[in-house]
Parts: structure tokens; C-alpha cells; sequence
């Protein structure tokens, strides 16, 4: 019995042991968000696919797909860098972007948030279409992919100059993260709602599409109207004025990882002519 006890101490968690195992479920659930609706979530299901197979295939000696396996999983760790390499790019790039951190650079954040109002004001009273995606907690790289990296510093002039008419980059969105313009051209998805008003056009069905699948903020210029309209979580807030932008972009950066919609937002169904 007393042997038994003995052995049984070894299960005993110390602290240090609890605090391990936090901080490594935090890990693996920064991570999952990290690969939420990326192509690397499909790729993370494959492996564990694998995973599952190969403990089946030792479990009833599936010989051959063993060896099958274990020479794949020889070099797995090289397959994962390759991989997983966007997704490990966006996830240390997203390390300078905690709130910790984010902390030191709020003058300068105010700076760009700025820049994008103005721009908008310009846009709108040019009437030029436009589309501007503002990236959040999750990455915006895949969608970003169809049009052309840019890495410009966000300023109103180079907005404008994006949405120029006939500019071979004015037809699609531009992606800005931070401090930076990272693509323009980008094609969003179209959401796959119906949407009851009908004078809505392709950029507006593209901005919800987007907000649906993440938190970006989505703003669009309508190149009839000139009115203003903001995206978030799946809901279109139309005829936004200046401040209101302003309020939306401030909250947006206070709260870089929110799902909220804002309480002027009309889920997208809803929208009527």
C-alpha cells in the first residue's frame, strides 16, 4: 500500500507543472486561432489525419503502412517549416503587435488613423469607389495574395492614388496592417447571404463577405453615392459620416481582437431598399 501511495506522488502536479501546462495550452490555442479559416487549419487536419492512422496501423501491425509513415514523419519537421511558412511569418509578426507593445506606438497609430479618415473624406467627395480592408486579430495574408504587395507607409495620398480612376489598382481593396498599405488589388470574398437592397454593389457584398470570415474593419467609398459604409462581423453600417468612421477605427484599435458589431450595424440580411 505504501508502495502504491509512493508511486502515486509522482502524479501530484507542482506549481511549476500547472503553470507549464497554462502556458502551454495558451500556446496551442493562440496557435488554432492563429490557423483559423487559413489553408494551414486544413493542412493541421491532414497531419493529424496521419496522426491517426499511423496509431492504427500499429495498433492492428499494419507493417508496411508503419514504414510508410514513420519515413514521412522522418522529415516532418522540415514539411511543417515549409508548410506552415505564412502562417509562421504572420504569427512573429503579430508578436510586435501586443498590447504591451502596441502601447508605444499610439501617437503614431493616431497618426495613420488620421491618414485613413482623410482619406476617405477625399475619396467621397471625388467620388472615387474605393474599398479599404483593416486588419485585426486574424490575418488577412491568403486574401491578400490576389492582388499585389505594396508595404507602404498608410498615408492619404497614397490611398488616393490607389483608387485613381482607371489606375490598374483601383478596381479591388486595398489590406492595411498597422502602420503599413500590404496589398492593393486584393478580390474579397463575396458574401454568400442574400442581401435584400439591391442597390448594394460588388464592393459593398465584398465588404460584408470579408467582415463574415474576419474581423477586419471594412470600409467602402461608393462611386455613385459618395456615402461612406463600414463592414464588421458580418453587419453593413451605411451613411457613416466622419466622426462616426473616427469612433469605429478608435474602438477597432482599442480592441484589436473584437467580433462586436457596432450598434449602428444592420446584419446584411436585413438591409432593404
Amino acid at each position: 500500500m505504501n508502495e502504491l501511495l509512493s508511486q502515486l506522488q509522482i502524479l501530484r502536479p507542482e506549481w511549476k507543472d500547472l503553470v507549464q501546462i497554462l502556458i502551454v495550452a495558451w500556446l496551442i490555442y493562440r496557435l488554432l486561432l492563429l490557423l483559423q479559416r487559413t489553408r494551414g487549419m486544413q493542412m493541421l487536419l491532414g497531419l493529424l489525419l496521419l496522426a491517426g492512422t499511423y496509431l492504427v496501423a500499429r495498433l492492428f501491425g499494419f507493417m508496411l503502412i508503419r514504414r510508410v509513415l514513420e519515413f514521412l514523419f522522418q522529415y516532418g519537421a522540415i514539411a511543417a517549416l515549409v508548410v506552415f511558412q505564412p502562417e509562421l511569418r504572420s504569427a512573429l509578426a503579430r508578436l510586435g503587435q501586443s498590447r504591451m507593445l502596441r502601447m508605444f506606438s499610439r501617437l503614431e497609430s493616431t497618426q495613420v488613423l488620421d491618414e485613413i479618415v482623410n482619406a476617405v473624406d477625399q475619396l467621397a467627395r471625388n467620388k472615387s469607389g474605393a474599398i479599404l480592408a483593416i486588419e485585426r486579430g486574424v490575418g488577412l495574408d491568403e486574401v491578400g495574395e490576389t492582388g499585389r504587395p505594396v508595404d507602404a507607409r498608410v498615408s492619404a495620398e497614397m490611398i488616393n492614388t490607389i483608387f485613381t480612376p482607371y489606375s490598374p489598382l483601383h478596381d479591388g481593396a486595398i489590406l492595411i496592417r498597422g502602420e503599413v498599405i500590404r496589398y492593393a488589388g486584393a478580390i474579397l470574398p463575396l458574401t454568400q447571404n442574400p442581401v435584400r437592397d439591391r442597390s448594394l454593389g460588388t464592393r459593398h457584398r465584398a465588404a460584408i463577405g470579408l467582415s463574415e470570415e474576419t474581423d477586419a474593419i471594412v470600409i467602402v467609398v461608393s462611386e455613385e453615392t459618395a456615402r461612406i459604409s463600414v463592414a464588421q462581423a458580418g453587419r453593413l453600417e451605411q451613411g457613416v459620416d466622419l466622426a462616426r468612421l473616427r469612433e469605429i477605427l478608435k474602438v477597432a484599435h482599442e480592441q484589436p481582437n473584437g467580433r462586436r458589431a457596432e450598434s449602428g450595424a444592420v446584419p446584411a440580411g436585413q438591409l432593404k431598399t
